[in-house]
């Protein structure tokens, strides 16, 4: 009592802050009444009124400014009245200020009878330019505002199609209404009553805090799909980099007796290709002069550990599983596609996965070679959601691997089921994913190329890249890695420079795009198309090489060099040299066998088996088991033909070559 006696003051004041804000105009007239005839006084902190006056004034002379053009007195109110941590923190009041700064900057622009003020307009062009340059950098990597950092750089802008829609009579009355409406919230939500407030802040809190976990823990997968991705990466560059790097040291070793290249400096270069944790015994340790000490201590680094043997998994009844497959309930069919996908995705590298994958392969267990009407294929078409995403997730995976992509390369079946699935997927779900995902590793095959050109597929990638930031991380980058690969086609080329103008605002666009990953594929496919001459034209007409610059201020070292050689491109009068220029021949043996199993494959199951029912390898080797174990799968049996180990050479992203970028 004596604790509700102590707050009962602000607690009868926030009583009646509600009522007045609710309009309850009796029911508050009754209990002031009451507190006064009892004795109860009223907290005078809550009892002030909800309209402000000077707020109001504040609206009137802020939108007064906004149509006079009067940007000093503009975002001098804005500033004192707006306050600090909404300006900074919140994304709404971020956007708006960008779009009010390209308001005043153009605003002499659209509101002068004959040609502007210079003097004034180079001070309001400048004005947005420290802007950018300072507070309006925190977005130079939304897609959204990446073209307005040319703005400055633009001689004409009113002539420019980047900057067309800001000259359309309809766009300063938008903006006025966005910051009318912005006002009317901010101003509104700071009337909002006190017990409203705490409320809603501790009704929802747990609800909130719920999904703030949920958030982070999706946030953490993501992260650690894309951690993963880049160690693969690393890998792989790692091993063909030491055996380059083997071979590059038995040149120099030959040229030593020759004294062409000392032993001290082959013995820097040699240390500098180490890491640091292994420099100082090296540089003590190895006698350089020795011929081949150098090259075979590099091979010897590659040399592979031998690791436990791993047992063979057990042989398949493949015609009881195609049969079910075909036949089966959709949630049968479901965990057997499941089960087989994780056969391929889980067992260890090497013999093992070679044997599964053989065995596969052997008895067309995705009747590639069938004839018949109804095939595992045509489960990509199934009318249950589960069933063609776990489909295109098993097509996906076998497509990881040189031989599945061989063995689904025999026809172009395979890859026109693909293609349609792909555009009648109309949402970006995990089906489309592993769809896309497919083509594009089919996309390292110079035959699948030519067809997915001839077919258009260029077209339907250029649409759906429009609107990057609606993409997952996997569809951006495979989109992009697609059609950079198909871009390096003549005949790919030429199909871009139908719509020339769509496929540069869309790479343009796509060069500022938050995720990183895709910068190269976004490079080379640029370079690429450069070589055509009316893209050239067409590129230098909307400005491409100022909004090229703009990059060259944030990039890394590596962006910078690449944008610069797609500068040169811009403005060679002649095809340059190294252009990756394709002669279009069918040959096969452009593309090195290379086998990347992705983590995505396996991310975010839809079924999960109930109690008592069967999922996985239980559910393959208790109910599918072969009659008898060929003595090529089996453990006890001889070892089967031992197949060569992949070499490490392209991402499996892209046709360029293991350490090679667009332009090197």
């Amino acid at each position: 009592m004596v604790d509700v006696l102590a707050h009962e003051s602000e607690l009868l004041g926030l009583v009646k802050e509600y009522l007045d804000f609710a309009e309850f105009e009796d029911t508050l007239k009754t209990f002031l009444k009451e507190c006064k005839i009892k004795g109860k006084p009223l907290s005078k902190s809550t009892c002030g009124s909800l309209r402000d006056p000077k707020s109001l004034k504040f609206q009137r002379d802020l939108l007064a400014a906004f149509d006079s053009g009067d940007q000093k007195v503009f975002f001098r109110l804005w500033e004192e009245h707006i306050p600090r941590p909404i300006r900074d923190g919140d994304s709404l009041a971020q956007k708006l200020e960008f779009y009010l700064h390209i308001h005043f900057a153009i605003y002499l622009l659209k509101h002068s009878a004959g040609r502007p003020d210079k003097e004034d307009l180079d001070e309001r062009i400048s004005y947005f330019k420290t802007f950018l340059e300072t507070k309006g950098a925190a977005l130079s990597q939304t897609t959204e505002f990446l073209p307005f950092y040319a703005l400055p750089f633009v001689p004409n802008p009113m002539a420019h199609p980047s900057f067309k829609e800001l000259f359309q009579d309809s766009w300063t009355p938008e903006l006025k209404l966005k910051l009318e409406k912005f006002l009317a919230l901010m101003f509104k939500a700071s009337n909002t009553p006190k017990l409203l407030t705490l409320y809603k802040e501790n009704g929802q809190s747990n609800k909130d805090v719920l999904q703030q976990l949920h958030q982070q823990l999706v946030e953490a997968e993501r992260r650690s799909m894309t951690y993963l991705k880049r160690y693969n990466r690393i890998q792989a560059d790692y091993h063909n980099l030491i055996g380059v790097t083997a071979e590059l040291v038995d040149s120099l070793e030959a040229t030593v007796s020759g004294k062409m290249i000392t032993p001290e400096y082959l013995q820097s270069v040699c240390v500098r290709l180490f890491s640091n944790q292994m420099r100082q015994s090296l540089a003590h340790s190895v006698d350089f002069t020795r011929p081949g000490t150098a090259s075979t201590m590099l091979r010897a680094s590659l040399a592979p550990v031998k690791l436990k043997d791993v047992p063979l998994l057990p042989s398949l009844d493949y015609e009881k599983l195609k049969k079910d497959l075909i036949l089966g309930s959709d949630r049968l069919k479901a965990f057997l596609l499941q089960a087989l996908r994780w056969r391929l995705t889980t067992s260890h590298p090497g013999e093992q996965r070679e044997t599964v994958l053989q065995a596969y392969i052997s008895n067309d267990l995705l009747d590639c070679h069938s004839h018949s009407q109804r095939s595992v294929l045509q489960l990509l078409q199934s009318k249950s959601e589960v069933v063609r995403q776990y489909t295109a997730r098993l097509i996906n995976a076998f497509a990881s691997l040189a031989e599945g992509r061989r063995y689904l390369a025999q026809s172009t079946k395979v890859l026109r089921m693909l293609e349609e699935r792909l555009k009648e997927e109309d949402k970006d779900v995990i089906t489309r994913e592993n769809v896309l995902g497919a083509l594009q590793k089919f996309s390292l095959r110079r035959p699948l190329q030519t067809a997915m050109i001839q077919d258009g597929l260029i077209f339907w990638l250029i649409d759906i890249l429009k609107e990057p930031d609606c993409l997952s991380d996997y569809t951006l980058e495979y989109s992009v890695a697609l059609l950079m690969n198909l871009c390096l086609r003549s005949a790919g080329k030429n199909m871009c420079a139908k719509v020339a103008g769509l496929v540069l605002k869309v790479l343009s666009d796509l060069l500022g795009h938050e995720n990183h990953e895709i910068q190269p594929y976004v490079n080379g496919a640029l370079y690429s198309i450069l070589s055509i001459p009316s893209i050239r034209e067409e590129a230098r007409a909307m400005g491409m090489e100022d909004i090229l610059r703009c990059f060259i201020k944030e990039g890394n070292a590596e962006m910078i060099r690449q944008i610069e050689f797609i500068i040169k491109q811009l403005n060679a009068e002649e095809l340059l040299d190294g252009v990756l220029e394709s002669d279009d021949d069918e040959d096969e043996d452009d593309e090195e066998d290379h086998d990347t199993m992705e983590a995505d494959l396996d991310k975010d199951e839809l079924i999960q088996p109930q109690l008592g029912e069967l999922s996985g390898e239980k559910l393959l080797t208790t109910e599918y088991l072969g009659a008898g174990r060929s003595s090529q799968f089996s453990p006890d049996g001889p070892a089967c033909q031992k197949w060569l180990p992949p070499v490490p050479a392209k991402h499996p992203h892209s046709s360029l070559q293991g350490g090679q970028t667009c332009c090197s």
